[in-house]
């Protein structure tokens, strides 16, 4: 039995009671009170006019009558400008979708530094002990080389790019974290996905299969990638399986390098068709440079296309001679995605690059010999749209919705652009200027 209280410990009790509900209370309005607030912040937030900026008279895709481009919050409207908008004199000038650079080394550029005489080199195994000098006897890291570079072609008129960082036992993840840290670096300028690439062999270099995990596994990049695992890895089956498996694992993409020009390159390509199709990695999967298909006989060319499209797997090209570019068109004809890169520029393997895309998208029609106004045209499609699709963004279009990604720059119409390639005079990205006249804002 519980001993009656005396009158003391009642009151007591009831002022210890009667503290508790006050303290309840004196909570409770508290959390009331903050949550007024936040719901007042939030609803004049709400009523807040977005960011808007009016691009006055220019010229989208060279339109002959000049127009305003209305931008709140980063995109295209069809709206009226706000009254508080800010407004960016366009003087007539034409209005472009920015670029998108689909294959790019940005860890290997020595962009920026002291000019590197080149050696002879006989093949992959040569261009990359070379790679591993240059790595060595460079005085900035990576970070800094590849900001430099990635810097550039923002002021190029890039919007976004797929960078490729060497990974292998030599440089550990280095060229993955150089390009993470220019990335965020440029984060307002530029949009970067980053892929773990065993330029030194998937197989054939002990370590580089556990670095590519380490990546895969640690969220570092956005995809990971091989290169010709039958004539440079000589182990076809064990590469393709590893690649798979970390892109199934944790949820990365893939993106394979193939340079073979025979059988050995529709091989591969058959493989990566069949694992992509197994692990239902479809639309994840993209294939670069991809020799092999420019040589394949009309039907073939068809056959292959299909089953590409149907996966949804990408391809990208660089445009490297007239043999070796991927048949942009008849690729397009049976749905598949395919982009424009620059490679590697002033590294090891070339002296040559700029990492300037609208340049790319001229080497492109000087490659394939166009001439006429739709087929130059068709050049800057496949680095705009091309690459936005390979990447997975929204295109350019100037509608409204579309990020507002693009350049202003004096010409008379797409074609002449491609051919002349006139300075960027301006370049927006997300609605905001974060370039003038080839400088950095």
């Amino acid at each position: 039995m519980t001993p009656p209280l005396s009158r003391r410990g009642v009151l007591a009790g009831a002022a210890s009671i009667g503290g508790a509900a006050l303290g309840a209370t004196a909570t409770q309005a508290q959390a009331q009170s903050q949550e007024q607030e936040q719901a007042q912040a939030q609803a004049a937030e709400a009523r807040r006019p977005g960011k808007a900026v009016v691009f006055r008279d220019v010229r989208p895709f060279g339109a002959r009558e000049s127009v305003d481009l209305t931008v709140v919050d980063g995109k295209f409207t069809d709206g009226p400008a706000p009254a508080h908008a800010k407004i960016v004199d366009g003087g007539g000038r034409i209005a472009l979708p920015s670029l998108v650079d689909a294959h790019i080394h940005p860890d290997k550029t020595t962009w920026g530094s002291d000019w590197i005489s080149r050696k002879p080199a006989d093949g992959i195994a040569d261009y990359c002990e070379q790679d591993v000098e240059v790595f060595r006897t460079q005085k900035r890291p990576v970070g800094e080389r590849a900001y430099g570079l990635m810097a550039h072609a923002v002021t190029r008129g890039t919007r976004a790019m797929r960078a490729h960082a060497d990974v292998a036992p030599a440089y550990g993840l280095a060229g993955v974290e150089g390009i993470a840290q220019a990335r965020d670096r440029l984060a307002d300028a530029l949009d970067v996905q980053i892929v773990a690439f065993p330029q030194h062999g998937v197989v054939r270099t002990p370590g580089t299969a556990e670095l590519l995990r380490t990546a895969a596994r640690n969220g570092l990049v956005d995809m990971v990638g091989g290169i010709d695992p039958i004539s440079f890895d000589n182990a076809m089956d064990e590469q393709l399986d590893l690649v798979f498996d970390l892109a199934d694992r944790y949820g990365v993409g893939v993106d394979i390098h193939l340079h073979d020009r025979d059988e050995k390159g529709t091989k591969v390509l058959r493989g990566i068709i069949e694992r992509t199709r197994s692990l239902s990695l479809r639309g994840k999967v993209t294939v670069s440079h991809v020799f092999c298909l420019p040589l394949l006989k009309d039907a073939e060319l068809a056959a292959m296309a299909e089953d590409l499209s149907d996966l949804d797997i990408a391809l990208t090209t660089v445009a490297p001679s007239a043999e070796l570019v991927l048949p942009i068109a008849k690729l397009k004809e049976h749905g598949v995605r395919v982009g424009l890169g620059s490679d590697g520029v002033r590294d090891s393997w070339s002296p040559f690059g700029n990492a300037d895309m609208l340049h790319r998208a001229h080497l492109l029609g000087w490659v394939t010999d166009v001439r006429l106004d739709d087929e130059l045209a068709a050049c800057f499609t496949a680095g705009a749209h091309g690459g936005a699709d390979v990447m997975g963004l929204p295109r350019v279009e100037f509608k409204p919705g579309d990020p507002a990604d693009f350049a202003l720059l004096r010409g008379e119409c797409v074609p002449q652009v491609v051919v002349d390639m006139p300075q960027r005079d301006v370049v927006v990205h997300g609605g905001h200027v974060v370039a003038r006249n080839g400088e950095l804002v």
